[in-house]
């Protein structure tokens, strides 16, 4: 067998045994056994003297015997050649496992380069200042740092650690403005316990005042608590209540003013009001604008005379609905113009939201509609009549107003309100298709509102009420 190089450049020794002497061997021993075996049965068969079987008897052993030993020289050089095999097959597995080992560490690397190059860094999306600022505000510690060879690699991690510099700067900043907050959040909190403490003080001081207020004729109380509801009024009511204000400070008229109702439910309706674009009073009158259709047949004027059951169903779909602050105006005596005057009737002005009118009543007034002072006050104004053309579509048929009710729309309220209408025709033309008798009445309701046109209406309507009681 030729020489093997074993691991590490070792000489395996060499084997002088020729196997193929050895099989030879078994080869010619077997024939010889096979061939001994053979004559010994022969000379059984023949009866020969058995000093033959001796002999080739002890052939046949010899021949035993060598098959033995050259098989044992078989075995020997078979145990030999698996040992050189075995050795063989570790240095192969050795250096395969290295070059497994090598193609893995080799495909790492590439992993990790090409990871390097794909590698996708922050500072693109950090605004770092530019350069003349970075040049002009950096410490000189950070600009004259030599990080990295490269120039541009340099500048950018100068710029870096700039704005890290900057940052850390911002951090402590930002620490102190926290603590001085802190601070701030505390004193704060001391003052509002404070202040949460005032309200029963001032409570007790303010009730304590009262007397004083009574007995010097200052109801500054009174009066601060009614300027907070006149600021919830809606706009009619307000421009009713401001005139009359008006009259009573300028003039001296012997009147009071008094807003009743919940400031509660004025404060809910001024947020509903508040989130809406348009009044609830704008709303209705577009939603029903339009005028009274003039062509009406016989069925549609017969639709009038079922009025009541309709009437009835009004004040249970909201369109009597009142705004909750109502002005209670107090008429004194003019004789007296002292606190101890005669008060000679207390009026009450509301505003019905959905229609949008102005209404006027005697408060308490327990005498029936056909006996209301305030009706007719000025010629043909007994306050049944809708001035609005949108209240009376809203209504429907019953262009009238409830009579049950004893505050109603007259025209006189509208115009103390300050809404303003327009008549359903034309007063020339009116005039122009009535008869004489008409006529003289169109002229006695003219001359009937002269007075109130003038610019002391407020003035007029006070003067007149208060000469009816009188009368």
């Amino acid at each position: 067998m030729e020489v093997t190089m074993a691991e590490h450049g070792e000489t395996l020794p060499e084997h002088k045994l020729d196997t193929a002497a050895l099989y030879d061997t078994l080869r010619q021993s077997k024939a010889s056994v096979e061939e001994a075996v053979a004559k010994m049965l022969a000379i059984k068969k023949e009866a020969r003297p058995k000093s033959q079987l001796r002999e080739l008897a002890t052939q046949i052993l010899l021949n035993i015997v060598t098959l033995r030993q050259a098989n044992r020289s078989i075995l020997l050089e078979e145990d030999s050649v698996k040992a050189e095999t075995e050795r063989a097959k570790a240095s192969v597995e050795l250096a395969t496992l290295q070059l497994q080992s090598l193609l893995y560490e080799k495909n790492h690397q590439i992993k990790a380069i090409k990871a390097c190059k794909d590698l996708d860094t922050k500072y693109p999306d950090i605004e770092l200042v530019p350069q003349e600022e970075f040049f002009r505000d950096a410490p000189a510690e950070i600009k004259d740092s030599l990080i990295s060879k490269d120039s541009e690699q340099n500048l950018m991690l100068k710029r870096l650690n700039f704005e890290m510099y900057q940052r850390k700067e911002l951090c402590k900043h930002r620490k102190k403005l926290e603590q001085r907050k802190k601070a701030l959040q505390e004193t704060v909190a001391h003052r509002k316990k404070f202040l949460s403490s005032l309200p029963p003080h001032l409570k007790s001081l303010k009730k304590a005042s009262l007397p004083v207020q009574q007995q010097l004729g200052v109801l500054h109380m009174k009066k601060l608590k009614q300027q907070q509801l006149a600021e919830l009024l809606p706009p009619p009511l307000y421009v009713i209540y401001s005139q009359l204000l008006t009259l009573k400070e300028t003039f001296g008229e012997n009147i009071d003013l008094e807003l009743i109702g919940s400031l509660k439910d004025a404060q809910d309706i001024a947020c509903q009001l508040a989130n809406k674009s348009t009044g609830i009073s704008t709303k209705s009158e577009d939603s029903n604008s339009g005028d009274v259709p003039d062509g009406e047949d016989e069925g549609q004027r017969s639709k009038r005379l079922k009025n009541s059951s309709r009437r009835e169903n009004l004040d249970q779909s909201g369109i009597y609905e009142a705004h909750p602050l109502k002005i209670a105006l107090h008429i004194n005596d003019d004789v007296a113009v002292d606190s101890n005057s005669k008060e000679l009737i207390v009026l009450e002005f509301e505003y019905l939201i959905k229609l949008n009118v102005a209404c006027v009543g005697v408060k308490d007034s327990e005498e029936g509609p056909e006996n209301n002072i305030l009706c007719n006050l000025f010629t043909d104004d007994n306050g049944l009549e809708l001035p609005r053309q949108s209240a009376k579509l809203m209504i429907g048929d019953c262009y009238s107003f409830q009579e049950r009710r004893t505050s109603r729309p007259y025209k006189w309220a509208q115009h103390l309100a300050g809404i303003d209408f327009l008549p359903e025709l034309a007063p020339l033309f009116k005039v122009s298709e009535t008869s004489n008798d008409e006529t003289a009445r169109n002229a006695a309701i003219l001359s009937s509102l002269s007075l109130y046109h003038q610019q002391n209406r407020v003035q007029t309507i006070v003067q007149r009420i208060r000469a009816r009681i009188k009368a």
